[in-house]
């Protein structure tokens, strides 16, 4: 059968950034990364950021006559018409974000909309780089049929010298932009794949 993407195609990479400070530097990951497709860097890919700040808290109650509010049903179209995601998850008390976490439960409400599409994690922070909020969020990923890459994997110390990120939250450090293509490139290779049919 014919591949849903060929590999001449665009694909579409939902981005979601578990931090709502604009400021954050896992939304400078996510900047970056845009950066990186746009100016030819890592070729086939469209990225387009999702802000996740206006969805309520998760209440099955707002679900009315099978109808989400219209935040979560624009949001879950976003998520449907997408073909992979990049997850940008700052660590919070060794676990991912409440707005995250929200996100990820909104869309997962029947039909789960994450289900069966390719998925990359990225992270900064302090420490390990926010390498544990990765774990929880590949936990999740099970129950939600998400696939996430394995490899390359990508923690930042955003506090190591020499600076990572400028005042405005942006990634200025070159070793880490290539290793930030290098998951681009990565989650393009694996989408591609699990398109195949």
């Amino acid at each position: 059968m014919e591949s849903a993407l060929s590999p001449n195609s665009i694909i579409k990479v939902a981005a979601i950034c578990g931090s709502l400070r604009k400021g954050s530097f896992n939304r400078g990951l996510i900047r970056s990364a845009i950066e990186l497709t746009t100016n030819q860097s890592v070729t086939g890919m469209s990225i387009n950021y999702i802000d996740i700040s206006p969805l309520p808290m998760l209440n099955t109650d707002l679900e009315t006559e099978d109808k989400y509010p219209e935040p979560v049903a624009t949001f879950r179209d976003q998520i449907l018409q997408s073909d992979c995601f990049l997850f940008a998850s700052p660590e919070y008390n060794y676990s991912v974000t409440a707005p995250l976490k929200n996100a990820i439960d909104w869309a997962s409400r029947p039909p789960n909309v994450w289900a069966d599409k390719a998925a990359a994690i990225v992270s900064a922070g302090g420490g390990f780089g926010g390498g544990r909020s990765q774990y929880v969020l590949r936990l999740s990923g099970v129950y939600l049929d998400l696939h996430f890459i394995n490899k390359p994997e990508f923690f930042l110390n955003a506090f190591e010298s020499p600076p990572k990120f400028d005042e405005e939250g942006n990634l200025i450090d070159l070793e880490a932009k290539e290793r930030l293509k290098s998951v681009l490139n990565a989650l393009k290779a694996f989408t591609l794949r699990l398109q195949k049919k």
